[in-house]
This record gives structure tokens, sequence and C-alpha cells, in this order.
């Protein structure tokens, strides 16, 4: 558009006249996908062409299967899935709580990325313009999508020097889903990042349906075996009659540098903000559970209460065991009640979410007029406000 600004000089000893003529030559649009899509570095241009093309033929042999080569990063800049990994340390505390024992740290830290709060995905990866966050970022902000959990608990175990690639894949309870995949000395394991549980290859329990592409920090590769069981897949990458690769052995510049940082540093948890919402939360359930019950009195039995406050950080590290104490005393309760109950634990996301969790167990709708209930909570904190709510909330109705 032109703006011209015209004086009428013959007006000049009275007033100013103008008048303003404006003339459209055209428009340009600009998409913001083409934004989006501007690549980091220019040299790169023939890898994103490549990574276009393999997905293309991947879709062509098989459209169901997922295939994921690039994604967008926080600042908006397309990058190879690769770049996301690179071995980074876990959270300090973590790692002093199993000095001997490396398998029970792995599990725990298997736990720790559990615990964080699961973001659902709001965009069809089929569309090209996922959106994923550095492990650090997701720490941080303490949520990610399933994606940034397989990324964040793969760059935890290559910290310890295990052979491990993010695994993309379809579970039968999940939907879509981001495993991870460790090589172990005789076998393969995988492991759920949003539950911290760990499958055999061959473990029936496994709810992963399909295993449809492998990426570390080197290389994608597509499975075109036609059989995509995890009991019936061969995970040696290497073949290529098994596996089809994005890059080449002999490729220049296939590790490019990562996007994540060189360490991640972990912040404390306030461990006052933690008893206050432990009480808050005792409080509010307490006062759903008389709400759930209007036609009921509601009557508590602290003794009971008691117990269970003691046994609750027990469940937490697996130390499940109890002590003798904590035997006798419950094994005087139940000369005198039969008890109903069992314990929940969730990520901590808020106190809503809770109080979902215990309506639906139906333990408050217990008719027998001389029930009486019993509720402990506990807050296990981990590092950068990631939490392990347990609620143990039970029933008691006295012997006849």
């Amino acid at each position: 558009m032109i703006i011209e600004k015209h004086e009428d000089p013959y007006f000049k000893s009275c007033s100013s006249h103008s008048h303003i003529r404006k003339n459209w030559l055209g428009s340009i649009v600009f998409p913001f996908s083409a934004l989006l899509q501007q690549c980091e570095f220019s040299d790169q241009t023939d890898v994103f062409e490549r990574a276009q093309i393999f997905k293309k033929s991947c879709k062509a042999m098989f459209p169901n299967r997922r295939i994921t080569t690039t994604v967008f990063n926080g600042e908006g800049m397309q990058i190879l899935v690769t770049r996301y990994i690179k071995a980074l340390n876990p959270p300090q505390q973590l790692l002093d709580i199993f000095l001997h024992d490396s398998n029970a740290t792995l599990d725990l830290i298997a736990r720790f990325v559990s615990l964080i709060p699961i973001v659902p995905d709001i965009l069809d990866e089929n569309d090209g313009f996922d959106i994923w966050m550095t492990s650090e970022r997701c720490v941080s902000l303490a949520i990610g999508n399933k994606e940034e959990h397989a990324i964040l608990l793969c760059n935890f175990f290559l910290y310890f020097g295990k052979k491990a690639l993010v695994l993309l894949g379809t579970s039968m309870l999940e939907g879509q889903v981001a495993y991870v995949l460790t090589q172990e000395t005789d076998e393969y394991l995988l492991w759920n990042p949003l539950t911290g549980q760990c499958y055999k290859q061959f473990d029936p329990f496994c709810p992963l349906q399909s295993v449809d592409c492998l990426f570390d920090d080197g290389n994608v590769w597509f499975n075109i075996q036609q059989n995509n069981t995890p009991m019936a897949v061969h995970f040696d990458y290497s073949k290529e009659s098994f596996w089809k690769q994005l890059l080449p052995k002999n490729f220049q510049g296939t590790k490019a540098q990562s996007i994540q940082p060189e360490e991640i540093i972990y912040c404390e948890t306030n461990k006052s903000m933690i008893e206050d919402l432990k009480n808050r939360i005792e409080r509010t359930l307490e006062g759903k559970m008389m709400e759930w019950r209007p036609k009921q009195p509601t009557h508590w039995n602290r003794q009971c209460t008691y117990i269970l406050r003691k046994i609750l950080p027990k469940l937490e590290l697996g130390t499940g065991s109890f002590v003798s104490s904590e035997e006798s005393e419950f094994e005087s309760l139940l000369q005198f009640y039969w008890v109903t109950g069992f314990p929940i634990q969730m990520p901590y996301t808020d106190v809503q979410s809770i109080i979902d969790a215990v309506y639906q167990t139906g333990i408050h709708s217990s008719e027998f007029p001389q029930t009486e209930f019993a509720l402990a909570v506990y807050i296990h904190p981990y590092p950068n406000n990631v939490l392990s709510v347990w609620v143990y909330l039970a029933s008691l109705a006295r012997h006849q």
C-alpha cells in the first residue's frame, strides 16, 4: 500500500488542506508453518530433505506404524530427534539411596520420571508439528509429554553407561506410547516411563503392542519386519533386512550437537510446603467423606489412622516390610474389626485429582451403621517439586 499526502498551495494563507490517496499493490502472506520450518543450520538442509523422504517411504510400506524423524524445539526450530539424546545426570539424592544396588537405583530413577505429571499431546504427530522440550525444561517445569518422559529416562540410563534407545510404538492400554529400550547382556528390557515399570521382551504381561521405530543420538531406525509385536521383533537394528535406517553409516555430520545441557541443576523441594499440603489434603478428604455420606454419621478410628501413617512412608521406597510393633498393633486391631482398604499412589497434580481417585474406590459408600473409617496421607518429596502422593483409606466394621 502506498500512501500519498498532498497539500493544496492555494490555501496556504488560510489553512492547510490535504487529502490522502491509497493504492493497493498486492499482499504477501507468511504462513506460520513456513516460519517454523526454518532450519537451524543451512548446511543441514539435505538432512531434513532426507528425513522427509525417509518418512514418506516408511509410511508407504507400513502406513499404520509410527515414524518421527524431526520435531520442533522450544524456539520453533526444526531439528532431528537424535539431538535430544544425551547422557544426563539424575538427581544426586536418588543416587545416594541405594549405593550398593545399581538395579534398585535404576528402578528408583524410573520411578522419579514416572512421577513427573504428563501433559496430553494436543497435536497429531502425523502433521509434522510435534514440539518437544529439552530434558532440563521437562524437569524444571515438572511436566512433559510421553516422548519427553521417554527421552529423560533414556538420558538418565545413558549416564550409567547403559545401551539405551527411545522406542515409539502403541500400547493396548495407552494408545501411542514412547518406551525406553535397554540392551542387557543376554536380553532386551522395555521400560514404560509413565509407570516406571520394566518388562522383559518376552513378558506376556507387557502392554506394549507394537514396536514401530527406534532412535538414539546418532540415527533413527524404522521397523520393516512383518510382525512388529515385541515378542516377535528382532531388536538388532544393525541388520538392514529388519530395520530401515535414516542416515547411512558414512554420512558426514550424523551426530549433530545435542540441544541438551551439559548437566541438569536440581533444586530441593520445600519440606514445610509438603507438610502444609499433606494437612490440607487430609482435611479436604475428611470433609468430602462426610459430604459423600449425608445420611450416615462418619466415625474415625484414630488408632488405625495412626498405624496407616507409619506404614505409608515404607511403601514409597519399596521397604514394605512392617516392623514388629506395627504388626502387633495391626493384629490387635483385627481382633475387633474387619478392615477393608488399600493404598492409592499417584503423582501430585492437584487436590481435585486426589479427591476423584478416593471417591472412585467406593469405600465411603458403606451403609453398615457401625462402620468406622481411617484415613492417612503421605507425600514423598523429590527434587524440583516432583511429589509422590499416598492415600490410605480403610473402613472398619466391628465383629458381631
